[in-house]
């Protein structure tokens, strides 16, 4: 039975900050690391944007090994709260003094028993449809949200013929304005993409050397291969058998410890307090994971920091791109501020006069400003936001 001073479950970006934000306090803690992935830590952003532009696989490693003793391929099957241990599938039991659940989540998947679905997540998945790509022709891209639209921009951009399926109107129809929605198809529509809107995926089958894809719809669709990405859910199991308090993620207080002692929680799966919106949420992007698993290892380590950090997320879309922080639901109340329409603008996101998001469109260098513009009380009109992000 393995002891660690610092014990990390998950091997998302999130378990590599907390690395780092314990040895900022603390030299020579021994921290363990168990991932179930059988890579170490790496940039999980560049598997849909970057390594699809040309960036070399080598960037994208976060070194963690230096920090910590990695154990891969490993799920934790059982967490001991009171004797403070660990247990994970091959049987061997760990036990520590302080332990961060960055447990991630899972790829959303279809009702459908079929492994011929790429689950686009992890760097294995990307391997996999690397090579896909490299040998055939033609994907089904099932979701048009944050990773289908990426998806199918990566895969056209090295020469695929894509078709994208997804329930909405419009690619990014949860978040983007209707207009603005409706351009982003005309957009991929140009850029070679074929769309079946409003439509869901009823079976995938082999026939032959080739995949059919069948809609709701009833339409058919012969392709070289299939890649789904409609959203991924937190992976709490762990820490609902432990007896954490759980709702609609792992619940933390402000130092982002959990309703247990020495076990504290962040990323994907966690549920916290954010400032601006005033409420607890889930954020499932790279900066939250960056920041949140920083300061629970500084914490772990002996910090007392409360995590008022805003997340901002981003996107990349062809030669579009975005940055945006809160809420960003199409359903809300918004305002468009187009310098140049469709080209570059500031999307603001309204509910009771309050800003509770803002997506900034090929708008660069504004994070900060459109954070600080969410914790201002307003109330706000529409009149009162145009022009009041400027650029540089």
């Amino acid at each position: 039975m393995k002891h660690y001073k610092y014990l990390i479950i998950g091997g998302g970006l999130t378990g590599d900050a907390a690395t780092r934000g314990i040895r900022e306090l603390d030299e020579k803690g021994k921290i363990g690391l168990i991932s179930m992935e059988a890579d170490p830590p790496y940039m999980r952003p560049n598997l849909s944007k970057g390594l699809w532009k040309g960036r070399p696989v080598e960037k994208i490693w976060r070194k963690t090994e230096d920090r910590a003793e990695l154990i891969l391929g490993r799920k934790v099957t059982g967490l001991d709260p009171k004797n403070k241990t660990v247990r994970d599938d091959q049987g061997d039991e760990y036990t520590y003094d302080k332990l961060l659940l960055a447990t991630g989540g899972s790829p959303i998947r279809l009702p459908l028993d079929n492994e011929n679905i790429v689950y686009f997540r992890d760097y294995k998945d990307y391997q996999r449809l690397r090579k896909l790509a490299d040998e055939k022709e033609h994907f089904v891209v099932i979701g048009g949200g944050f990773i289908g639209s990426e998806m199918a921009a990566a895969l056209t951009m090295v020469g695929k013929k894509v078709t994208m399926i997804f329930l909405e109107d419009a690619i990014g129809g949860l978040v983007f304005p209707p207009d603005l929605a409706e351009h982003m198809n005309e957009y991929y529509r140009e850029k070679g993409v074929e769309l079946i809107k409003n439509d869901s995926v009823t079976s995938v089958q082999q026939e032959g050397a080739r995949l059919v894809v069948r809609t709701g719809s009833g339409r058919s669709i012969e392709t070289d291969g299939v890649v789904a990405g409609i959203g991924i859910r937190p992976n709490v199991e762990l820490a609902q058998e432990a007896g954490l308090k759980i709702d609609n993620g792992i619940v933390v207080n402000k130092y982002l410890e959990t309703s247990k002692r020495d076990i504290y929680a962040a990323g994907d799966a966690v549920n916290f307090y954010h400032p601006a919106l005033e409420k607890h949420t889930r954020v499932e992007h790279e900066d939250n994971a960056v920041f949140m698993g920083k300061l629970a290892g500084q914490n772990m380590a002996g910090g007392k920091d409360k995590y008022d950090h805003i997340p901002m997320f981003y996107s990349d879309l062809f030669e579009f791109g975005y940055e945006a922080v809160g809420e960003t639901s199409s359903k809300m109340e918004t305002v468009s501020d187009w310098q140049e329409k469709f080209q570059k603008g500031v999307i603001y996101y309204l509910e009771s006069g309050r800003v509770r998001g803002v997506l900034l469109w090929n708008f660069w260098k504004q994070v900060n400003n459109a954070r600080a513009l969410m914790m201002e009380k307003g109330p706000f009109k529409a009149d009162d936001l145009i022009g009041r992000i400027k650029d540089e």
